[in-house]
């Protein structure tokens, strides 16, 4: 018997259409694998979308690929991870698995987890994740701890928690929780929700492992992960993590302390001429405080077009920054007086002679519209038409807004 573990797949994360497809495309493979390697069951350990209420054809691919599965007799234990659990509870996980393609193994009732039993004999059960680690209390609520944990059998319990005891160096002021939390003399521990890769003998309870992330999640994971993966067990726990590379990545950075923005610009185009990018992932990150001019003075437009030939291409300025803006010294610690003192020192700036507003006045009214948090039962595109007729408002633009 063997079975795949995968989770973490953030369907319909990106917001960039080319990766959101790749996001797809990485699913699609895993669930290629699973066929091939006539696995008897698929474990997804939270997170399999990156919402709980996904785009239609989002569900739709999903749907099709468990399906696939169903098909073959393979059959797929999930539970919800923070992103796709709802705290009403009505999800797309309770939508597939009424169509019969999944089983969500989070079954407690009055504090007690009950055991889903493949056909393969393998006894799996788990417990969901939840947003800021809250899923610890229905850990602390299970009642019925000990009969799991005398429970017979190939055990697997499924679960969405960062681990403290596991934690990578780089994720020390990440908070988990010990898995001292996690029922014992379990075989297999299927965690998900920390996007690293690691599997590790634990005394008492088994084998805990951690996939990590079927496809990168962000910009970073783009750099230093490249690509995703999951794991094939057997029942003599020897596992396999098998990778899902749809796309070769190349990473590219920066440097631009004490530089002019011409000369950034030029060191990019450079580095991108001289590289073979063809049907590549891109990402290009450019830190550092530029000697003169502003970050703006750096044509990104060319520099990204000068790299057509690739996939797609990503850049992160988060980190680049200019000596035009003088670092502002406040006494007082009050946000309002904060405020007050940057505006005061950055007038000027900006014309604005066309609007016929005053400009410190222009200023305090933007703060105050961006300040503006989601009323109760608000959707987003509410809330953004509702910013968007402010901000309009304060620029004496309403009438031009259609």
């Amino acid at each position: 018997m063997k079975f795949a573990h995968t989770s973490d797949c953030h369907i319909g994360g990106w917001r960039e259409d080319e990766l959101k497809k790749l996001n797809v495309e990485s699913f699609k493979r895993m669930i290629d694998i699973c066929i091939q390697e006539h696995v008897g069951f698929l474990l997804i350990a939270g997170d399999l979308f990156d919402t709980s209420i996904p785009q239609i054809d989002m569900i739709k691919v999903v749907a099709n690929q468990l399906k696939r599965l169903h098909e073959e007799n393979i059959d797929v234990y999930v539970i919800p991870g923070s992103h796709d659990h709802s705290p009403s509870g009505k999800t797309m996980i309770g939508v597939l698995e009424k169509a019969g393609l999944c089983q969500n193994v989070f079954k407690m009732q009055e504090g007690c987890l009950s055991f889903t039993e493949d056909k393969t004999g393998a006894k799996i059960s788990g417990i969901i994740g939840l947003s800021c680690g809250l899923e610890r209390v229905q850990y602390k609520e299970l009642q019925n701890r000990k009969e799991l944990e005398e429970e017979g059998g190939f055990k697997i319990f499924m679960f969405h928690t960062l681990l403290e005891e596991l934690k990578p160096k780089s994720w020390d002021k990440v908070p988990g929780e010990s898995y001292s939390l996690l029922p014992k003399n379990f075989n297999y521990y299927a965690g998900g929700h920390p996007h690293f890769v690691l599997q590790k003998q634990v005394d008492g309870h088994g084998m805990i492992a951690y996939p990590g992330p079927l496809f990168p999640n962000n910009f970073k994971e783009l750099e230093e992960l490249q690509h995703g993966g999951f794991f094939i067990v057997d029942d003599q726990l020897n596992m396999k993590h098998m990778p899902i590379k749809v796309k070769d990545v190349v990473s590219l950075k920066f440097d631009a302390s004490n530089k002019l923005p011409h000369e950034v610009e030029a060191e990019m185009l450079d580095k991108i001429k001289s590289l073979d990018l063809t049907n590549k992932i891109v990402t290009l990150r450019v830190a550092g405080c530029l000697k003169s001019g502003k970050p703006s003075d750096i044509d990104f437009k060319k520099v990204i077009a000068s790299a057509s030939s690739a996939f797609v291409v990503l850049k992160n300025t988060y980190k680049l920054t200019t000596k035009e803006f003088e670092e502002v010294n406040i006494d007082s610690g009050k946000a309002e007086d904060i405020e007050e003192k940057i505006i005061e020192e950055h007038l000027g700036q900006v014309d604005i002679a066309d609007l016929g507003l005053e400009e410190k006045w222009l200023i305090k009214n933007l703060f105050s519209c961006l300040n503006k948090e989601k009323h109760e039962g608000e959707t987003k595109a509410d809330l953004e038409h509702r910013l968007m007729k402010d901000l309009l408002q304060s620029l004496k633009l309403e009438e031009k807004w259609v």
